[in-house]
């Protein structure tokens, strides 16, 4: 089974986010076409079960969705933020919440382009508690030039931000909790105490992903919240999800027919766990495939 859903603009005041697969609260993705058009995914998954997301993660999960994926448009800097593991989500916004491990897939970038991520080592916890809220904490993190295919891991507890100029992939738990740390002067809340209780000490290494690019596959992320591989495809190949988990197809450049779905640069779609026979229309395609 193989279904496309209906992309969800959030707007955001440096820019704004495309959800492309998401059961988050209120924003629930809706089948874009088929039998099933008009379900959202919580009632695809209700209808399905396991033979949609996979006996392990159904179970697992209680019969939630467990990740969301999303596109990142950064017209301006997005907030320094930071968010908690799923013991700290639990313990700071209520039992049963999730934290937010997440990793970006670099796809479109500005010259000059940047993101920080992570405070830099041997950064105390006293220094950091003199510059949370004030433009001094841009001194304490990591920044890194981005260009378009540049690949970072985010554990849950590392401080980060996007910079302006990016375009990303977004792939992460299925949570929305995050704590700002310095925003820039923009009129919105800061979460100084929840995030002091998020991060992680201390700080520790690059987060940069290294990746072969002329690679057939490449393994970027292994982690406990999902797996995602890279593939270039140049001939008709069968993909599945790892571990009998079900996979999100998500398109870097070209065009795919996927069981008689077409699956265009920009687009998502998921997988069940027997996987999808994958025809390039182009020549070449370029995929992420994502598993839980």
């Amino acid at each position: 089974m193989i279904f496309k859903f209906e992309p969800i603009w959030v707007p955001k005041p440096w820019g704004g986010e495309s959800w492309l697969i998401s059961a988050v609260g209120d924003r629930l993705s809706v089948v874009a076409e088929g039998d099933d058009a008009g379900l959202t995914l919580p009632q695809l998954i209700e209808r399905y079960g396991a033979s949609l997301v996979g006996e392990r993660i159904y179970h697992e999960f209680n019969g939630k969705f467990p990740l969301l994926l999303k596109i990142i448009v950064a017209d301006e800097d997005l907030s320094v933020q930071v968010h908690p593991n799923d013991a700290a989500a639990s313990r700071l916004e209520g039992l049963g919440a999730k934290g937010k491990t997440e990793m970006w897939y670099a796809t479109e970038t500005a010259p000059g382009s940047t993101i920080l991520s992570g405070l830099r080592p041997g950064v105390t916890r006293q220094q950091y508690l003199e510059a949370e809220g004030t433009d001094t904490i841009m001194e304490l993190l990591n920044r890194y030039d981005v260009h378009e295919d540049d690949v970072f891991f985010l554990p849950a507890g590392r401080v980060h931000a996007i910079g302006a100029g990016c375009r990303m992939i977004e792939i992460q738990q299925s949570s929305d909790i995050t704590y700002r740390i310095y925003d820039y002067g923009r009129p919105r809340e800061l979460h100084l105490e929840k995030a002091r209780e998020a991060i992680t000490w201390p700080p520790r290494g690059d987060y940069r992903v290294p990746m072969d690019h002329t690679a057939e596959r490449t393994n970027l992320v292994v982690c406990n919240s999902f797996v995602v591989d890279r593939y270039i495809l140049t001939e008709p190949t069968r993909v599945r999800g790892v571990d009998g988990s079900f996979s999100i197809l998500t398109m870097l450049s070209g065009e795919v027919d996927a069981d008689g779905v077409n699956v265009r640069a920009g687009e998502s779609v998921l997988v069940s766990p027997e996987g999808a026979f994958i025809t390039p229309l182009c020549g070449k395609a370029i995929i992420l495939l994502t598993s839980a």
